[in-house]
């Protein structure tokens, strides 16, 4: 028992060291001006040869329980579901049908140049590499403009990738245990996965709702629950066979739209500061487990006889079928939007082609598929060695690697030398800034001299607010208020975000992320109101 404790001991000194690892390494990546999973997988690689350095085992079983809930939930609470609909063609095109096209092109090639390697294993192949990571995308994006169009797209296609090659992944895994694939059966569980799971994430999503509403909680009891959710949602949807990934991407967007109805802004506010402190660590841990994890990869190599030339050969292989299809993909994407376009209304008319140059370099893998590797089991049901587990583990963490250090690191340059701009439908931020602020000033003030003008001249608050709001004064002096002007300023808050919720739901080309930064001032406002 003393020794199992010392271990315990040993191992979470070991994460306490890895957290710390994390935050000095994005720190330095944040200096350097280099996308952290870049600059974590490297450090892990290097980490991995340094002597007496403990492996991280983590059960197979658990890898997407663990790591992938939070991670999808806080994504899905992230993204605008306006840009989300908006560009629903060209999103959906990526998520499912180039992702499909994707995974069949790396089954076929790998069952032609991988000796022993079936067609039902390339596809289990194909389902792990095939979905481009959001993190990577986004951490670079963070060093560099692009126009909100094509962020909302990255955004949105890596949202729902995950859940296309999941469920490619899981028949593969499927087909290879069972040495069969019966196409009408696979249709059936197919659509069961995927509205099954849709269903199963909006009604556990609606049931949290209505416990935030209606039970007695306060911020702690919030956040608590929005931390439990994504599992619930997750887990109760792997329970009734159908895809967790979608159930909670759905009942993640479906509680994000309706956030400002069921939190108090306190939990809004403290919510998103543990959430991002969450996802910071998971994401982290995630990113330096990737080169943690080689020494184990490339040892189980050795078992399968694959030499370690072979197998480096095979990943940059491919590796490059993944960057050429995406290619072509891109700009596929825009014949048929150019042809369309002829027919249907679509978002847009011209695309050109830079935009589907950044498209086709943004393929970056990272924690999804290695989730996904991680998660083969060791044995088949009749306890025999899962065919070629290692080298799909090895040959995914070659893709991982290379596509971060190739594209990640070039991907900044790429994105300056396109010059990308031009007409983005969106007004400039300082100017959409300005234009909101105004008129969000004005209909308040309107809202107050028409329902509390006798009580304007009885508080100091009233009449500051007034001067402010008319552009008289600048100065935000505290005061000591009395009750009914707190209860009135409240009320004029709730008129403000009310009204900042319906004009970014009637304006499709207003920028949400500017609504969402006026509606988080909204919430600061009110959280002051309670010391004042």
């Amino acid at each position: 028992m003393i020794e199992q404790t010392l271990q315990m001991t040993e191992y979470f000194l070991f994460l306490l060291a890895l957290i710390m690892s994390i935050v000095m390494l994005i720190m330095l990546a944040n200096k350097l001006k280099v996308a952290y999973p870049v600059l974590l997988v490297v450090a892990g690689l290097l980490a991995s040869f340094i002597p007496g350095m403990p492996v991280l085992r983590i059960d197979p079983e658990l890898i997407f329980i663990i790591f992938l809930p939070p991670l999808l939930y806080e994504a899905a609470w992230a993204i605008s579901w306006k840009e989300l609909w908006r560009w629903r063609r060209i999103i959906s095109s990526f998520a499912f049908i180039v992702v499909f096209l994707t995974a069949m092109s790396v089954a076929f090639f790998a069952n032609k140049i991988i000796p022993g390697f079936s067609l039902a294993l390339g596809f289990l192949l194909g389902g792990i590499v095939s979905p481009p990571d959001a993190v990577s995308a986004s951490a670079i994006l963070k060093f560099v403009s692009v126009p909100k169009r094509m962020s909302s797209i990255l955004e949105g296609e890596s949202l729902l990738n995950d859940a296309s090659s999941l469920i490619i992944f899981r028949f593969a895994l499927i087909a290879v245990a069972t040495g069969q694939f019966i196409w009408y059966e696979a249709a059936l569980s197919f659509s069961w996965m995927l509205f099954g799971g849709i269903a199963v994430g909006l009604l556990v999503g609606f049931l949290f709702m209505k416990a935030h509403k209606y039970l007695p909680t306060d911020v702690n009891m919030d956040i608590i629950l929005t931390i439990v959710t994504p599992y619930i949602m997750y887990i109760a949807a792997e329970e009734v066979h159908s895809s967790g990934v979608l159930a909670v991407v759905s009942g993640g967007l479906l509680l994000s739209n309706k956030r400002h109805h069921f939190l108090s802004s306190s939990a809004r506010l403290r919510g998103y500061n543990v959430w991002e402190s969450l996802v910071f660590v998971l994401n982290g841990l995630v990113f330096l487990l990737i080169g943690l994890d080689l020494p184990e990869i490339t040892e189980g190599l050795k078992k399968e006889a694959v030499s370690f030339s072979s197998a480096i050969g095979y990943g940059l292989l491919v590796t490059l079928v993944l960057i050429i299809v995406r290619f072509l993909s891109a700009f596929g994407a825009v014949v048929v939007t150019l042809i369309m376009r002829n027919f249907i209304n679509v978002a847009e008319r011209n695309p050109g082609i830079r935009g589907p140059i950044l498209m086709g370099w943004t393929g970056m893998r990272g924690v999804v598929s290695l989730a996904a590797a991680l998660s083969i089991p060791v044995q088949l049901s009749d306890g025999t060695a899962f065919p070629h587990r290692n080298l799909i583990l090895f040959i995914t963490f070659i893709v991982i690697l290379t596509t971060l250090l190739l594209q990640g690191l070039t991907l900044p340059v790429l994105i300056r030398k396109l010059k990308l701009g031009g007409n983005d439908h969106y007004l400039s931020e300082e100017e959409t800034d300005q234009l909101i602020r105004k008129e969000m000033a004005a209909h308040a003030l309107q809202h107050l001299t028409n329902k509390y003008s006798a009580q304007i001249s009885e508080h100091a608050l009233l009449q500051q607010l007034v001067s402010k709001w008319e552009g008289k004064t600048k100065d935000e002096s505290e005061l000591k208020l009395p009750v009914e002007s707190k209860k009135i300023y409240k009320e004029l808050l709730n008129k403000q975000r009310q009204w900042l919720l319906q004009k970014n739901k009637e304006e499709k080309h207003l920028d949400e992320d500017i609504i969402r930064r006026h509606l988080h001032i909204l919430d600061i406002e009110e959280e002051k109101l309670k010391h004042l």
